[in-house]
């Protein structure tokens, strides 16, 4: 275990408080002090101790952790003070039959919102009763799409045509920058005299938003350094990819993981986990996900929750948190079948997830990639980056048919009451 030093400990406490005093007073910024103290750890506690003489606040808490900050200044943080902590949770068993996924899992979530574990959990077993959740995952690319100026659309078409003509070329470009990285199409958008080329790669098991960058960079660089035309650089993101928004492309054609979910329930499991019927549960999608969103004009796909479960289980497994943006995207569809089961399904087209890189690396994060046996990179690469996917679109589908089925029940305030203010312990 790995704690933050404390004074006294393997560094020097004089220049320790020489350090805090710099800090404390503005002479020395918040970014000079690794190298005034020669060490990450001893930087953090210094910054912090800095921080709690200027406000007059502890920040002990925030001080305690087992990060070695040696280890993550560089790769997951700047100027670090400690870190913060959520409860973690689980839900589960929880049964998955996908191309990667196969078994029960306990499903890691962190979150501060009662009820939301109790809930997936309720799902899960149901889900689990009928048999499992079955899943698939459609699509897998990560996207890139820098934007490029010509001087008329004509030069801009020329351009895109000479690209495409041209693949196997800007191919290996991009691929030489990475061992694990594959240009698997490039989606060309043209307006008037503007056009963004849309870099799709498969990027084994991390999720592959810096490696597409670097990638797609070096294929750029090819692409000017070659071309017979006139045309510049205008952004290495040019919002097409899309990254961390909303956006109807990642909708259609996808990015990162496109998976779905779906389980058929038995009618007796659905009335004795639920108290209600299938076509309870089938009205309230129709009524809320479907025309309540519709009527909403809701952005990004008609569901109940679907971002409460994908930003559990981001923060619990260490992926890029506002990834939740477009990872949360998808759809809902219920239906009451004639044989008297309730059939659901969840659909997430563009589920940005990894299993190394980034917030992989971080201890707490990997024991819960651990957990669900996909830590690390997976034999094929990527296989552990599409079995975690496959996972969560389960648990995805486990939330949302609780939560409808709550709704059907009329239980979701009274949940909330027992499990989000603490009712239900102070009735024990």
């Amino acid at each position: 275990m790995v704690l933050m030093p404390r004074e006294g400990d393997w560094f020097d406490e004089g220049r320790l408080r020489e350090v805090v005093e710099a800090l404390a007073s503005g002479r020395m910024r918040f970014h000079e002090a690794e190298r005034a103290l020669g060490n990450s750890n001893a930087a953090a506690l210094a910054r912090r101790l800095a921080l709690e003489r200027m406000y007059g606040v502890s920040l002990s808490s925030i001080g305690s952790t087992i990060i070695d900050f040696e280890e993550v200044v560089g790769r997951n943080i700047e100027n670090p003070i400690g870190a913060v902590q959520v409860p973690l949770g689980v839900a589960g068993p929880l049964r998955v039959e996908g191309d990667y996924a196969s078994g029960d899992y306990y499903v890691p979530l962190a979150t501060s919102e009662g009820a939301l574990v109790a809930s997936i959990n309720r799902g899960a077993k149901a889900v689990t009763m009928a048999g499992g959740a079955r899943a698939k995952v459609l699509r897998d690319g990560m996207a890139r799409a820098p934007v490029f100026w010509t001087p008329s659309l004509v030069e801009a078409r020329r351009l895109v045509e000479w690209v495409m003509s041209r693949l196997g070329e800007v191919r290996e470009a991009a691929e030489a920058t990475t061992r694990h990285g594959r240009l698997v199409e490039v989606q060309p958008f043209q307006a008037g005299n503007m056009v963004w080329l849309r870099f799709v790669y498969h990027t084994g098991d991390a999720m592959g938003m810096n490696m597409a960058t670097i990638a797609t960079d070096a294929a750029v660089e090819y692409i000017l350094a070659h071309y017979p035309g006139e045309a510049r650089l205008v952004a290495i993101s040019g919002n097409l990819c899309t990254d961390k928004k909303p956006s109807a492309v990642n909708l259609i054609c996808g990015r990162g993981k496109t998976v779905t979910a779906e389980a058929s329930i038995p009618a007796d499991v659905v009335r004795d986990v639920f108290r209600v019927d299938p076509a309870d549960i089938e009205f309230v999608n129709r009524a809320k996900n479907l025309l309540g969103s519709a009527v909403a004009a809701t952005l990004g796909g008609f569901n109940a929750h679907i971002a409460n479960i994908v930003a559990a289980v981001f923060l619990a497994t260490g992926q890029d948190m506002a990834q939740v943006v477009e990872s949360s995207m998808g759809y809902t569809w219920v239906e009451a079948r004639k044989d008297g089961s309730l059939y659901i399904s969840v659909t997430l087209p563009s589920l940005e997830v990894g299993t190394v890189g980034g917030g992989t690396r971080l201890p707490t994060q990997r024991e819960a990639l651990a957990l669900l046996g996909v830590a690390g990179g997976g034999d094929p690469p990527g296989a552990n980056a599409r079995k975690l996917a496959e996972i969560i679109a389960a648990t995805v589908l486990a939330g949302e048919l609780n939560l409808l089925a709550a709704l059907a029940a009329n239980e979701l305030a009274r949940a909330h009451r027992l499990l989000g203010r603490g009712e239900a312990r102070r009735k024990k």
